[in-house]
């Protein structure tokens, strides 16, 4: 039998609704298709809607308007904690996080405040950075009573400090950049870092209005998915487990006809004998407004 071509599955969970109403829906459908996934949680207050004031922002505008962000997300995502204080997801939300846990999927921390790191990271001093990352490591630990197995920073907003930093909290992996391939990060003295797991495929938020069409997503996305190449593929609990809930379901049929099998991150990681060394660094890239973590030789290319 032909070998299944592996692709991880990343799924980010950025807010009280995500986490609420998405996640447990995730959580039935990759039950029903015997799929187990990387979770990453937002575990402290949802204050996602004070990304409203990016609207000011062409780049950010024109991709609200172009992905039809008011219906792909809901209008309280968008104004959450914007008019009254936001919701503390892992107080609230706590046995749905365990959920997940028991569930066999791989737990790791997104952010505390995920609104706070894409907008204020480069503004925090290294205690700001540290302690934002310390807040939601200990949170998550409490809920699921043990430390998380992994991380993957908000928005991918990660820098080479941020790399340094997070070293200190022991995580089997990070999956903070855009890239090509499973690397080892050189930190800034020289030494080698927590293996990182970039994302290489494009989320749905990105390519929609431009390069596809909502309708012809999973075609195109299942596309790119060639056998034999690192793939890591990123869904949000809001989408995903939102209104294009119906959608993901018909990408993971079509997946498996097509002998596309979907694995945590870890399992990338456990499967890999020889990693790269490569450098964190930032740039842009199209879809998105604002600059990201990179591999260094992918920004290159």
């Amino acid at each position: 039998m032909k070998q299944p071509t592996i692709v991880g599955l990343r799924i980010d969970v950025d807010t009280f609704r995500g986490t609420r109403d998405g996640v447990p829906r995730l959580l039935s459908t990759l039950e029903k298709f015997d799929i187990q996934a990387s979770f990453f949680f937002s575990v402290g207050p949802d204050n996602m809607g004070r990304h409203v004031w990016r609207l000011l922002k062409p780049k950010f505008l024109i991709k609200m308007l172009r992905s039809n962000a008011a219906s792909l997300y809901g209008l309280d995502i968008l104004l959450c904690g914007t008019f009254w204080p936001g919701p503390d997801i892992g107080k609230r939300l706590a046995d749905t996080i365990r959920n997940a846990d028991n569930g066999k999927h791989e737990i790791g921390l997104h952010a505390w405040d995920h609104h706070a790191w894409q907008a204020k990271i480069e503004k925090w001093s290294d205690q700001q950075l540290r302690q934002h990352i310390k807040l939601g490591n200990d949170r998550l630990t409490e809920i699921i009573g043990r430390k998380p197995d992994c991380s993957a920073v908000a928005g991918w907003r990660c820098d080479p400090r941020t790399v340094d930093i997070k070293q200190e909290f022991g995580f089997n992996y990070n999956s903070d950049c855009r890239g090509d391939e499973l690397f080892q990060p050189i930190l800034e003295d020289g030494s080698l870092g927590t293996v990182q797991v970039p994302v290489n495929l494009p989320t749905f938020d990105e390519v929609v209005g431009t390069e596809t069409t909502a309708e012809d997503f999973n075609e195109y996305i299942l596309d790119k998915m060639v056998p034999g190449r690192f793939h890591c593929y990123t869904i949000h609990a809001e989408v995903e487990g939102g209104v294009m809930a119906q959608q993901f379901e018909q990408l993971l049929q079509m997946a498996k006809e097509r002998n596309i099998k979907f694995v945590p991150l870890g399992q990338l990681v456990a499967a890999q004998t020889e990693l790269k060394q490569d450098r964190i660094v930032t740039g842009p890239l199209a879809g998105r407004e604002g600059w990201l973590g990179w591999q260094q030789t992918s920004l290159d290319k």
